[in-house]
């Protein structure tokens, strides 16, 4: 847990002063390679502030995933009582007792003889301890397998989070909406605006319905359908209005949601956020390109034929997901008594 306070509070600070200093970059290759260390600052965060979540709270952390990743930052350090104002208020993550539970199984419990994945851990694990290759090593291919397609729908979903975000305005100043730049300038902010509102309402409903059945009404009901209605109705511009809050509200809870289903799959490690944030930040990169110049290049009705085609394969990959989860493995009873006791007699 130091290890990640420390890179967090590492992150933040550097996010900070790039702040400070874009006001003061006079060349575009200095703003681009600032911009890029709180790209690398940002990612950090994200990852480091989830796979803790993931950690500690397990099955559990579908809820605590949809907070914004400030509030996530925020609920761990007062949660260590490192804000002062929350100092005497809420007690520490994991108590002594249970702390040893953690870290030790019953002494009339003989794990020796298990397989080394399943032996219980001593003291307090590095912060990338199981992405070493050693811990794979053995891991059948449906490990693999889940870790990939499940970064596809990120790679998918979180990338067309940000290319609407970014070509919404150019779609909607285009023919044949023809809409007024101002009012244009209202749906980027319509959409984010959503996008929170969507964070907080899967708060509640996260601690009622599994991930895996978000997952699949964000991407069916809320992406793919929506852009068919958008494509339908594309010279209307209420439908355009109506189309922009609802995908942020849908998009809004994907990326927690299928980082909570693929984490409990893989029994809690906390790597695969790595390997989600991964794939999620690249498809933002890559799609915002890839529909700019196909923008650029065939008008603006390509945007909402982008939109359909990018729903389909996130639902595509979403299914290759659900048929390897099918495939994965299970614990057997003995594997998992020892995994019940080596986690302090948590289910």
């Amino acid at each position: 847990m130091a290890q990640s306070l420390w890179a967090l509070f590492t992150s933040t600070l550097a996010i900070s002063l790039v702040f400070v200093v874009i006001p003061f970059c006079r060349d575009v290759k200095v703003l681009a390679s600032v911009m890029a260390l709180a790209g690398l600052a940002m990612g950090c965060i994200d990852t480091v502030a989830n796979m803790q979540l993931v950690r500690m709270y397990q099955k559990d952390s579908a809820v605590f995933l949809q907070l914004p990743v400030p509030m996530a930052v925020l609920f761990l350090l007062s949660k260590e009582r490192l804000l002062t104002c929350f100092s005497q208020r809420k007690p520490l993550l994991l108590p002594a007792d249970e702390l040893a539970l953690e870290t030790r199984p019953p002494e009339k419990e003989d794990t020796s003889s298990l397989p080394p994945k399943f032996q219980p851990h001593s003291g307090h694990e590095d912060l990338f301890s199981c992405c070493q290759r050693k811990n794979c090593r053995g891991a059948p291919y449906s490990f693999f397998a889940i870790h990939v397609t499940a970064a596809l729908v990120l790679f998918m979903t979180d990338g067309m989070t940000g290319a609407y975000s970014a070509f919404v305005y150019s779609y909607a100043v285009e023919k044949p909406l023809s809409v007024g730049h101002k009012v244009a300038g209202y749906l980027p902010s319509l959409f984010w605006g959503f996008i929170t509102l969507g964070r907080l309402i899967s708060i509640p409903i996260s601690s009622r319905m599994r991930p895996v059945t978000m997952v699949f009404t964000n991407v069916v009901s809320g992406v793919v359908v929506t852009f068919l209605v958008l494509l339908i109705f594309s010279s209307n511009v209420i439908f355009l209005f109506v189309g922009t809050a609802s995908l942020g509200l849908f998009l809004s809870s994907t990326f927690p949601s299928m980082l909570a289903y693929t984490e409990d799959i893989l029994q809690y490690k906390g790597c695969a956020t790595t390997v989600l944030v991964t794939g999620a930040g690249i498809g933002e990169m890559v799609l915002q390109m890839l529909v700019g110049l196909i923008f650029q290049a065939q008008g603006s009705y390509s945007f909402l034929v982008c939109g359909v085609i990018f729903g389909c394969l996130a639902f595509t990959f979403y299914v290759l997901l659900l048929f390897f989860h099918r495939m994965h493995p299970e614990l057997s009873s003995g594997e998992e008594k020892i995994r019940f006791y080596t986690r302090g007699g948590k289910q």
